[in-house]
């Protein structure tokens, strides 16, 4: 197997005359936890969804587990999970009931689904809410489901676009130890975020700035190179020229509804 889960090389997409992907590069390793930072609007979502098979190219290049973009869509679409940044569970269901639901799609056997489904309930402590519809969860305990249901049929990489959006800091961190946990067991993941305390969660990050990086590398790396304390004095330092000139394309893409480390702590 590859050491490569990602590559993308000048990757690139338009919308009419704005380009909102401008010919980004960058790899991601087999088992990293690789961020995507940027503020709403820098081209973060855009980008996910050409990796994920959702959204066509406008040019560039770019291989996922091992699948073209361009012509392997599909293939890329079943060695993958992905978790979109609105609510991609069945609010209606119960979370058993979702479990087994995306088990099927995903090709599971009988038996799969019912021994992942009891193990995932399990470890999220919701067997005492199995059978309840999932919209009376708490939003943490949703979200913490959404990203198991995402892994549910075992895939290499899992693509989360701001999971922890609205959630509070402590299920933030929760939420961080599943991503650590998934990662361990070397499913390598790309997640998006704005939340730039996230970055030192990551093995490496890039900064996306108006459709481009303006940053790659470790964040500790990233502090020393640019002779900043945080992630977040990087951020600002990069993005804020831009920042009152940044549309957000990403608002008029319609959601598909979609449904490792030494220093991580």
């Amino acid at each position: 197997m590859s050491d490569v889960a990602i590559a993308a090389k000048d990757l690139t997409r338009t919308f009419g005359s704005f380009t909102a992907v401008d010919h980004i590069s960058f790899e991601v390793r087999t088992g990293e936890v690789f961020g995507f930072l940027g503020a709403n609007g820098a081209g973060k979502t855009t980008a996910m969804r050409m990796l994920i098979g959702l959204l066509a190219p406008s040019g560039g290049t770019a291989r996922v587990a091992g699948h073209d973009v361009y012509t392997e869509s599909e293939a890329i679409k079943r060695s993958i999970g992905y978790m979109s940044q609105r609510f991609s569970l069945y609010e209606d269901l119960t979370p058993r009931e979702n479990i087994r639901l995306y088990g099927g799609i995903y090709g599971l056997t009988r038996q799969q689904i019912r021994e992942r489904t009891e193990r995932m309930l399990a470890r999220l402590g919701l067997a005492g809410v199995a059978d309840e519809q999932v919209h009376s969860l708490p939003l943490g305990w949703r979200q913490k489901l959404a990203f198991s249901v995402a892994l549910v049929h075992e895939p290499r990489i899992v693509f989360l676009d701001e999971p922890t959006s609205g959630v509070d800091p402590i299920t933030r961190r929760q939420f961080w130890e599943l991503i650590y946990e998934a990662a361990s067991a070397g499913t390598t993941v790309l997640v998006t975020t704005h939340y730039m305390d996230e970055a030192e969660y990551c093995d490496r990050i890039s900064i996306m700035v108006a459709g481009r990086i303006g940053a790659i590398g470790t964040p500790a790396d990233l502090k020393k190179q640019f002779g900043v304390d945080s992630i977040d004095e990087l951020f600002v330092r990069l993005a804020r020229p831009t920042a009152d000139r940044i549309p957000n394309p990403e608002s008029r893409i319609p959601d598909p509804g979609a449904a490792p480390s030494e220093r991580r702590q």
